[in-house]
């Protein structure tokens, strides 16, 4: 199975895939002219609540709902593989597609809240499947895009993140997978037991306060490799388009291979181009859905351009300083010999990577569930649920190799539904 989907992968990203979404990137860069400028303007009315009306969400909530699912571990394990697999030059693509990827953020999120439907308790729902629906009248499409986010939750916000929690623990504390992963479920499940409420709440709360630990210890590495910090610049651009790299013992195949890695990376971990934030978004109480499109734009943001270039920044750097550390390690050991220089640096940066699994399964258990509520109305939330936590367990003692290439195919998938209907409907953003 992990062979199959390899091959399958390499062709899907190797060419198609890669072209196609940052084509549309590009396109709507272009299209909207040039938003990503209104970044700063995003993060200010993501901070500003236009009123205080009880039971309903603010801008910040939904957004936070989305890092929750985006900040997970492609911004740590995900840019270490990228780096490892892709070279330096990874780090380069990541950010672009960060950059690029802000605009189809907007397109999507912009485009979900027209067509949102309000609940009977005043909420609202939405996501790429109701503009299919109510905007392309494509319902077949519609439930095929929703049947693929939740099969994604599944993939690309449970298993991986599971796996990711359960070697974690068992790498610090020699716990077992199986222990681990029961210990996982039951947290989960205790946060979906009180409903989309106590799922916001908690992300709320814990997306500032996890981003902020984990950029204060990058930053601490950055200040460590001080010296260092203009060569892992330039090595990374360089790299990025340097046909033969070979770099401190990881090899990089040039343009491709670390577009490949690093396109593939930054789409993960911000899932521009996938639909999902829009999914988040809609659930705002604002009635603009310019403001809530600017707001959910920097997620992206904070995702790919901060998070992820501050991690592929630590990481080079650090190769840079010590040759050595590049050799003879796993592709998710790029990270940890970078966290190394930091007093208690592997508990910091295990306590992270938990800490953004745990966000990123709260944040997916929501898009999944509402794909499901989507194709299935009535009483399915709590299939779902049961389901989830079962996968959760599951995720907790798959091969991470599997695990990952898994989570490429999926992302695939949904990509192709969400770009119609954004270019379909793309006058009406």
């Amino acid at each position: 199975m992990h062979t199959f989907i390899q091959t399958l992968n390499n062709y899907i990203w190797n060419g198609p895939m890669l072209l196609i979404l940052m084509a549309t990137h590009v396109y709507f860069t272009f299209h909207l002219g040039f938003v990503q400028k209104n970044v700063w303007k995003g993060i200010r009315l993501s901070f500003t609540p236009e009123d205080k009306t009880e039971n309903k969400l603010s801008c910040f909530t939904a957004l936070s709902t989305t890092l929750a699912a985006t900040l997970g571990t492609g911004n740590i394990i995900g840019i270490s593989t990228a780096v490892a697999l892709g070279g330096p030059g990874a780090v380069f693509w990541c950010w672009i597609t960060g950059i690029l990827g802000m605009s189809t953020t907007y397109a999507e999120c912009f485009l979900s809240f027209l067509f949102r439907e309000k609940q009977y308790d005043g909420s609202y729902t939405g996501g790429p499947m109701y503009v299919l629906d109510k905007g392309l009248h494509k319902k077949k499409t519609a439930i095929f895009y929703a049947l693929c986010t939740v099969v994604a939750s599944f993939g690309v916000g449970c298993v991986t993140q599971a796996n990711a929690i359960t070697e974690t623990a068992y790498s610090l504390w020699n716990l077992s997978p199986s222990i681990t992963s029961v210990c996982i479920a039951f947290v989960i499940g205790m946060v979906l037991i009180g409903g989309s409420r106590a799922i916001q709440k908690v992300c709320q709360l814990l997306v500032p306060a996890m981003a902020i630990f984990y950029v204060g210890s990058c930053i601490l590495i950055l200040l460590y490799h001080h010296a260092y910090l203009g060569k892992a610049c330039m090595l990374i651009v360089t790299n990025a388009f340097n046909p033969h790299a070979f770099t401190c013992g990881i090899a990089g195949g040039g343009l491709m291979l670390a577009a490949r890695y690093g396109i593939a990376r930054g789409l993960f971990t911000n899932e521009a181009g996938l639909g999902s934030a829009a999914i988040a978004a809609v659930t705002s109480h604002t009635q603009s859905p310019k403001r809530q499109a600017l707001v959910s734009m920097t997620a992206t943001f904070w995702d790919t351009v901060v998070m992820c270039f501050i991690t592929g920044i630590a990481i080079v750097s650090h190769i840079l300083h010590f040759p050595d550390s590049a050799k003879n390690t796993s592709i998710t050991g790029l990270t940890a010999n970078a966290f190394s220089i930091l007093p208690y640096g592997r508990l910091l940066l295990g306590l992270s990577l938990i800490a953004f699994a745990i966000a990123t399964l709260i944040g997916w258990s929501y898009f999944g569930k509402t794909a499901m509520n989507y194709i299935f109305p009535k009483g399915s939330g709590k299939i779902y649920e049961t389901l989830y936590l079962i996968v959760i367990f599951l995720g907790g003692i798959t091969s991470m190799n599997l695990v990952w290439e898994i989570a490429d195919f999926l992302n695939a998938m949904m990509i192709a539904p969400n770009l119609f209907a954004l270019y379909a409907l793309r006058k009406r953003i």
